[in-house]
């Protein structure tokens, strides 16, 4: 569970906008906060930054904050210090609250030369818990989730605001559902019997709806128009097409355009193998374990089926 603050604390509620996606390469251009105590706002924090360097086409088009608006803008040496007096030593609330916290931390770091320790509360993990079937759990789905409009400016306060006004309602669910999860904990050997029902009947559903996708691809092989279901939804058939690349190549050429976060997604679990099995230099080892953030541990369930033990025939005996 999300560690919470005490409900009688007051709370911020904080979002950043950036010249990027990198941390460790791009600069924080605006921060604001909200501070929250008994689910009402009663103070805001709101500031653009100069970053000193070019802000990506990219991240202008997601935040539409110009390199003429932060000209003029203060340095993030006087920015910070200003924001880390509002915030104090309150817990802080933001939607996918790594990407902010790791922009304040590096600037916390280059300024103060000490990280940013405030507890976190990520608001996306808790939305993914509550209702994990959303086909969608950012910031827009949240405030559409909860009835309000869920147009999305992508200004720091405006979407600090605008999760302040959910984050009362996504709180109390997201403790219901652990509660309830907590008084289920005496049902368990029920529950696992259940579970393995469920498990039975969702392979059971997964292979006869594989068995009809087949059936369904060979329709349209055979000259199959698209069909509409009396639910009015559309069957149609489409090709995907998949490519293989000369990877080294690939990562030259992104790194000069600038857009490996678009096309590189780092695999946390085959680099943990890597550092802690591969067979490289372990100064490689170290400087890859100095780039961890922080260190999180999740209990996995597995189920161990029962070993068949087939006996042998015993002498005399006759075989079938």
């Amino acid at each position: 569970m999300t560690e919470l603050y005490s409900p009688q604390d007051p709370i911020i509620i904080l979002d950043t906008e950036t010249t990027g996606l990198d941390h460790k390469t791009e600069k924080l251009i605006e921060i604001a906060a909200v501070k929250m105590h008994n689910g009402e706002i009663i103070d805001t924090f709101t500031s653009l930054v100069n970053p000193q360097k070019p802000i990506r086409h990219s991240s202008f088009l997601i935040h539409n904050i110009s390199q003429e608006m932060v000209e003029s803008a203060p340095n993030i040496d006087e920015v910070l210090p200003k924001f880390l007096e509002f915030v104090g030593e309150h817990s802080f609330v933001a939607h996918n609250a790594i990407f902010d916290y790791s922009f304040i931390n590096e600037a916390t770091k280059a300024l103060y030369g000490k990280r940013f320790t405030n507890n976190r509360i990520d608001t996306f993990e808790m939305y993914r818990a509550v209702f994990p079937d959303d086909l969608s759990h950012g910031l827009s789905s949240l405030l559409r989730r909860f009835g309000f409009d869920p147009h999305v400016l992508h200004r720091a306060l405006d979407d600090a605001e605008n999760l302040a006004r959910v984050y009362p309602r996504l709180r109390e669910l997201y403790e219901q559902k652990y509660s309830w999860q907590l008084s289920q904990i005496k049902n368990v050997p029920y529950l696992l019997e259940r579970y393995l029902r469920v498990q039975k009947a969702a392979q059971a559903m997964q292979a006869e709806m594989s068995d009809l996708k087949d059936i369904f691809k060979l329709y349209f092989q055979h000259g199959g128009a698209s069909l509409e279901a009396s639910s009015n939804e559309v069957m149609v058939s489409h090709y995907r097409r998949s490519y293989s690349y000369d990877e080294k190549r690939i990562w030259d050429i992104a790194m000069r355009a600038g857009v490996c976060e678009k096309i590189f997604k780092l695999n946390p679990r085959a680099l943990d193998k890597l550092i802690d099995r591969a067979d490289i230099d372990e100064s490689f080892k170290e400087e890859f374990r100095e780039c961890r953030l922080s260190m999180h541990e999740a209990r996995g369930i597995n189920f161990v089926k029962p070993q068949v033990v087939i006996e042998e025939p015993s002498e005399g005996s006759e075989e079938s």
